[in-house]
């Protein structure tokens, strides 16, 4: 009865929304092992959750497009009809976006290259005279800025952050492992692999997708409707693998009494 109460849910708010609210919703992203470019569009599983979670809303004049970080963030910061991923949530960005659908659970870990058997890391302030690399406005900058940390280069796009690492202009960037993985593989022999030093234990993290709060609340409304219906159907599970944020159990239901 529930399934079926939000399944009508969502239909008539896409109903509705789609009548009142013509505007193209911008999707607005970054180059991430969840969205990239690929034969001349955005692909990867956290873009095609996005746009299963929109079809399901009823949501279907929108374009995606990928951008440096800041930049995204910017556009969603100040304009309307704007959803922004993967965002991680925090204290910082709690009331600047309508937040949608949590997307994934994640860890972060410094990496360095391969041969630097000099750095000695058992604790995150043994970096602290390291030289950092980080993308701009992403929440590894924020988290070490909040610690103290000032030795942090500062990059448009990931793959210039790994760049600066493989030409020994920073000792350290933190990465997902998925990250390292994906950045490292698409440096094309550049890169001589990665060498996972210690883990960021104050940035764990999920990702979400978001509204930008000049967006009408009713689409937001939708768009979450929709998410959780993908997530209790197993659709979030399928898409982003093990790091998905699971479905919560189903309440069991009650025997009658005798």
């Amino acid at each position: 009865m529930k399934f079926l109460l939000r399944a009508w849910l969502v239909t008539a708010l896409a109903a509705a929304g789609a009548a009142v609210h013509p505007q193209t919703l911008h999707v607005v992203t970054e180059n991430t092992p969840n969205s990239y470019l690929q034969d001349g569009r955005v692909a990867g599983p956290g873009t095609e959750l996005v746009e299963l979670t929109l079809k399901r809303a009823g949501i279907t004049d929108y374009r995606i497009d990928l951008y440096p970080w800041a930049r995204a963030q910017d556009i969603a910061l100040r304009e309307s009809h704007v959803l922004i991923f993967p965002l991680a949530r925090t204290p910082e960005r709690e009331g600047q976006y309508r937040w949608v659908g949590e997307m994934q659970r994640i860890r972060y870990y410094l990496y360095a290259l391969p041969d630097r058997s000099d750095l000695k890391l058992g604790q995150l302030d043994d970096a602290r005279g390291l030289s950092i690399g980080v993308v701009r406005d992403d929440v590894r900058q924020l988290v070490l800025q909040r610690r103290g940390f000032t030795r942090l280069a500062v990059s448009a796009q990931p793959m210039e952050n790994l760049r600066k690492l493989l030409y020994r202009q920073v000792d350290l960037i933190p990465l997902t492992e998925r990250e390292a993985q994906n950045l490292c593989g698409d440096a094309r022999g550049e890169c001589p692999g990665l060498a996972r030093m210690l883990p960021l234990e104050d940035v764990r993290t999920s990702l979400y997708m978001a509204y930008s709060l000049a967006t009408p609340e009713d689409i937001a409304v939708r768009t979450s409707a929709a998410f959780e219906a993908l997530r209790a159907d197993g659709s979030l599970a399928r898409i982003m693998g093990p790091s998905a944020v699971p479905a919560p159990p189903a309440a069991s239901a009650k025997r009658p009494a005798n």
